[in-house]
């Protein structure tokens, strides 16, 4: 029987279709990919190891999913400025931020904020709120691991409430700054576990929010059309070196400030879209927060 020479090489049956798989992979923005899950993979193995008495792992883990972040923008920047972009590029970095940004946070939040609270006057109580907690804390992987597979099978999606032409935005709040708010919380308070039922319910709330906002449709912004061969205002070199000194003295309430203030802007733009009433604008430009293919 004789083969056809589309199937010998690897391809389809149909025309114009590929199924070989190309071999090698580009090495400078992977290297950035893996050092994403690395972090994530340390951040889960200080998270495990961590205990009221053994807070600095709690507080390590924050870190190490902060550092993750930055090696997440990295590896999506290097790939465009290098042309080094692909699909396996995409596909390996969609897998590295449920990992990093997605199981890890999870299982800190949950181990930091309900792990070990104290028996209350009600141990029912505590009971009930650590499971309220696991429950919580899966709601924030679920909606963080459905984030990413919108970005994967859509092509353009719409806010609810877009903005203005020529601005760039993400539907609904990236999975990296879910992360952010669970790091930058646990950083400020130096890793030390949540130790009251109250603080624990507001926790709870937090990760439910952090969770809604990444599945919701509301824009945020992307800083995608910030270009650093552009003119900008010299007040803004100020405000950058301003923040990040007081990221390097202070960064534990710097950080905080900074998720929670990009986390509240999403909020902030959606009530206040519904209050104005202006004729419909031309659609802006939308964006996920995954990188382009590389």
């Amino acid at each position: 029987m004789r083969i056809p020479l589309a199937m010998r090489r690897g391809e389809d049956q149909f025309p114009g279709t590929r199924t070989r798989m190309r071999r090698g992979m580009y090495i400078l923005p992977s290297l950035f990919t893996a050092a994403n899950i690395g972090a994530g993979y340390f951040a889960i193995t200080e998270a495990l190891q961590g205990n009221v008495a053994g807070s600095r792992h709690f507080n390590l883990a924050a870190i190490a999913i902060g550092v993750a972040i930055v090696a997440d923008g990295l590896d999506g920047f290097v790939a465009r400025l290098t042309g080094t972009t692909s699909d396996f590029g995409r596909e390996f970095d969609s897998l590295a931020d449920v990992i990093t940004f997605g199981v890890a946070p999870a299982l800190l939040a949950w181990t930091w904020g309900f792990r070990f609270l104290p028996s209350f006057s009600n141990p029912e109580m505590t009971e009930r709120l650590i499971g309220l907690g696991g429950t919580a804390t899966f709601i924030f992987l679920v909606a963080g691991a459905s984030r990413l597979a919108r970005f994967n099978i859509q092509i353009n999606p719409q806010p609810s409430n877009p903005g203005r032409p020529g601005k760039k935005y993400f539907v609904g709040m990236p999975i990296p700054a879910g992360a952010a708010v669970v790091a930058s919380t646990i950083h400020l308070l130096e890793g030390q576990p949540i130790q009251s039922w109250w603080l624990a319910s507001v926790w709870l709330g937090l990760l439910v929010a952090a969770g809604f906002l990444m599945v919701s449709t509301w824009r945020f912004y992307s800083f995608k059309d910030f270009n650093l061969r552009n003119r900008y205002p010299f007040q803004l070199a100020l405000l950058i070196c301003a923040v990040l000194a007081l990221t390097f003295l202070y960064s534990g309430p710097t950080l905080f400030i900074i998720a929670m203030v990009y986390m509240f802007s999403g909020v902030l733009t959606r009530f206040t879209s519904l209050f104005r009433r202006r004729p419909p604008e031309p659609a802006a430009q939308i964006y996920e927060e995954a990188p382009e293919p590389r």
